[in-house]
């Protein structure tokens, strides 16, 4: 009987044990499957074009003027992590984005975005006081920036709704750093209004951002910085 016992009791054991490792295994893939779920797409333009504007329309077709960031345009970042040997790509929003461009005939002459840092959020609040505390030193660098630095020309004028790719060089500022950037970015007009989008890559140590390393998560030591901005003429 004690021997049966002894038995039985070590069979436990090895039950939990293998439970263990698959909960270590399967709980990550959990998390990102099930609980986190898919990441949010790239940003792309996604404006329909508005028939009242009319591609035979001179006034609606010319782009020339001030533009203002309006409602229903974000912000953030997009990074890859590894959670106990699980990749889990992790994306981080706000729409707290504020923002000016200047358009004279076909050329972009200036630019300038705005972000509050402290307000981009994802799925875990321990995760966005990381970012906004040790990573992005948010209280001491509220915001981050893009200042076009080089202007942008295109060929012809863009036709109401036809999405057009351009390139745009200029000055990103993340954590009180600055460095200069490249970026392709999509851009539609729809009369009076307007949406460009693009994605910015990056590596965190050339803003002095650390990407962290917590053993069961690490954080990729590259990733992007996304921007989707709706522009209403001023």
């Amino acid at each position: 009987m004690q021997k049966r016992t002894k038995i039985i009791t070590a069979s436990i054991v090895a039950g939990v044990l293998v439970l263990g490792a698959t909960a270590a295994i399967a709980g990550p893939i959990i998390y990102r499957d099930l609980i986190v779920g898919p990441a949010a797409d790239a940003p792309t333009v996604t404006v329909t074009p508005n028939p009242e504007a009319g591609t035979g329309d001179a006034e609606a077709s010319d782009p020339t003027g001030e533009w203002t960031v309006a409602d229903g345009s974000f912000a953030g970042y997009r990074v890859d992590e590894v959670l106990n040997g699980t990749d889990v790509t992790v994306v981080g929003r706000t729409d707290q984005v504020t923002g000016e461009i200047t358009v004279d005939g076909l050329t972009l002459t200036d630019a300038a975005f705005e972000v509050d840092v402290a307000s981009i959020a994802t799925d875990s609040a321990n995760r966005d006081d990381y970012f906004r505390t040790s990573a992005m030193n948010a209280a001491e660098h509220p915001t981050a920036n893009f200042v076009l630095t080089e202007p942008v020309t295109v060929d012809e004028a863009p036709a109401v709704g036809e999405v057009q790719t351009v390139q745009a060089t200029g000055d990103l500022t993340l954590a009180g750093v600055t460095q200069s950037v490249t970026v392709d970015l999509q851009a539609v007009l729809n009369g009076d209004t307007g949406q460009v989008a693009g994605s910015i890559p990056i590596t965190f140590a050339d803003f002095g951002v650390e990407a962290p390393n917590l053993g069961f998560v690490s954080v990729e030591p590259d990733g992007f910085v996304e921007l989707s901005l709706e522009l209403e003429r001023a």
